[in-house]
Order: C-alpha cells, then structure tokens, then sequence
C-alpha cells in the first residue's frame, strides 16, 4: 500500500528561538519533504482556505481564537480518500499546544481504522503538547505510532534526524 505525508505548514513570518523573522518555506514543510524524499510517500499540503496573517503576533492570536472557538477551517484543497494509504505522516507546528485547526479539520473527514498514523511537529520549544492526545480522539482506530519533534529553527539541518526517525521508528 501507498504511504501519504500530510502537512500543515506556514511560510511567512515565524519565531526562530526568540526572535522572528520571514522564511518562504514553512518549517513543517521543509520536514515534510525529507520525509517524503526517505520514504517515496505522496504529498498533500493542508491549507486553509483563508490563510492566517503574513505576521507572526496576528497569526498566532487569530490561530489561538480559532482553538478558543473550536473553529475548523475550510480548506483550500482536499483528498478525495485515504483508503489507499496505510502509512500516514501527520505534520504540524504546535499552535497553542496542538495541532492548527485546520488539521482538525483535514483529520475529522476520514476513517482512520486500521491506519498507521505517523505525527511529526515542529516547535520552538513546545514538542507535541496534547496533540499526540487529540490525534488519538479524533483517528479512532489508527495506530498512533512515536512522533518526531522537531526545533523549527533546527529544520533546515534536520535530514539526519529525519531519515533516523523514519527508518528505525516508522
């Protein structure tokens, strides 16, 4: 069977260890694609459909009011899907100690039973926070496997510890 990374990821302004700064490729991403490099997986970027701010302090407050809210997203784009996935690498960057709600949104769609659920992250600091919890409540059914955590800041030089990850714990 075929093996999926789904990734949720922000360009734009980002916190790298105490200070911010603009980056064209989200750091979840740049993760997402070592992964998909090691493992031959299919790609799907979740996006939402209106994006959150270009700048850091706007994003974070209008992602910490959507998970006040419960609020799920729309989405830019969906798969139709996964029933030909056995293997799927979940990625996100902890937003207020879970995953963004968009990737609520993306997960709650599915049928996971059965699946292997793979989650990755990145933080500056945080790890998964609940999120490995909340995926287990919403993918009923999948076996939740060890995660990978991830130092944003630390993304760029991360191919090591990616491909050590995904070859002796995936």
């Amino acid at each position: 069977m075929a093996k999926l990374v789904a990734f949720y990821s922000r360009a734009d302004e980002n916190y790298f260890g105490g200070t911010k700064r603009y980056i064209k490729v989200g750091n979840t991403e740049k993760i997402a694609e070592m992964i998909a490099d090691v493992t031959g997986a299919d790609f799907f970027k979740i996006e939402q459909k209106i994006p959150y701010a270009a700048d850091y302090d706007t994003c974070i407050e209008q992602a910490k009011k959507d998970l006040q809210g419960n609020v799920r997203p729309e989405l830019l784009n969906n798969l139709e899907s996964i029933d030909k996935y056995d293997d799927i690498y979940i990625g996100f960057p902890n937003y207020w100690s879970t995953m963004p709600m968009a990737v609520f949104t993306f997960l709650e769609q599915f049928d996971w039973t059965g699946k292997n659920i793979y989650p990755f992250v990145t933080h500056e600091g945080s790890s998964f926070g609940r999120s490995e919890r909340d995926l287990k409540k919403i993918c009923k059914g999948a076996n939740i496997r060890k995660g990978l955590s991830v130092q944003g800041s630390m993304a760029d030089n991360a191919k090591a510890t990616v491909t050590s990850w995904v070859k002796t714990d995936c």
